[in-house]
C-alpha cells in the first residue's frame, strides 16, 4: 500500500494472521491515540508557529518546514477538547493528508504500536455523531485502549467543534 492510500475500517479489522497495523501513538490529555505510520512524515519539537487571523480555533497557525509552509492543527481542539497547553513534552506530528503536510500538536509522544488487526474493533456504539467519524477503531492494550484516528476525517472539518 502506498503512502497516499488509506486503510478502510474493514482492512483495519481484518482476520487474525494479517500483518500488524503499525501506529505511532501519542497522548491528548490522558487519552492514548494512534495514527498509522504510513501517514506520518516526521515528529518534531517545532511548536513555534505564526498565528493565522480569523482561522478556526483548532488551527494554531503555520510553520515553515524546510521551505514549505504547513498548517498546524491543535488536535485536542479539533476533537472538541480544551486546546493543548505547550509544554516541554509537546510535539508536532507532521502528517500527509490530501496531498498536504499538516502539523498536529499533541501533548506527548508514546511509542510505535504494532496493532494486531484481528484485535482492532469498531469504535463503541455509545460514541455518536461527528466524534465517531474521527475514529478508525480501538485497540486494547494491557492497561489502556488506543484510539486509532482517521486523520483525514479530523482534518476535513468544515466548522469548529463547539
Amino acid at each position: 500500500m502506498s503512502r497516499n492510500d488509506h486503510w478502510t475500517h474493514s482492512e483495519w479489522t481484518a482476520e487474525e494472521g494479517q500483518p500488524a497495523a503499525l501506529c505511532a501513538s501519542f497522548y491528548l490529555a490522558d487519552a492514548l491515540m494512534g495514527v498509522p505510520i504510513d501517514q506520518i512524515e516526521e515528529i518534531n519539537r517545532e511548536v513555534s508557529f505564526t498565528p493565522v487571523p480569523h482561522a478556526p480555533r483548532w488551527v494554531r497557525g503555520v510553520i515553515n518546514l524546510r521551505g514549505s509552509v504547513s498548517t498546524v492543527v491543535d488536535l485536542r481542539a479539533a476533537l472538541g477538547m480544551e486546546p493543548a497547553p505547550v509544554t516541554r513534552h509537546t510535539r508536532n506530528v507532521i502528517v500527509r493528508s490530501h496531498g498536504e503536510r499538516i502539523g498536529l500538536i499533541v501533548d506527548r509522544v508514546a511509542e510505535v504500536i504494532a496493532a494486531e488487526r484481528g484485535r482492532i474493533t469498531a469504535p463503541p456504539a455509545n460514541v455518536r455523531g461527528a466524534d465517531r467519524r474521527f475514529f478508525r477503531g480501538v485497540y486494547p492494550l494491557q492497561e489502556q485502549v488506543m484510539v486509532i484516528l482517521d486523520v483525514d476525517a479530523v482534518l476535513a472539518l468544515d466548522a469548529a467543534p463547539a
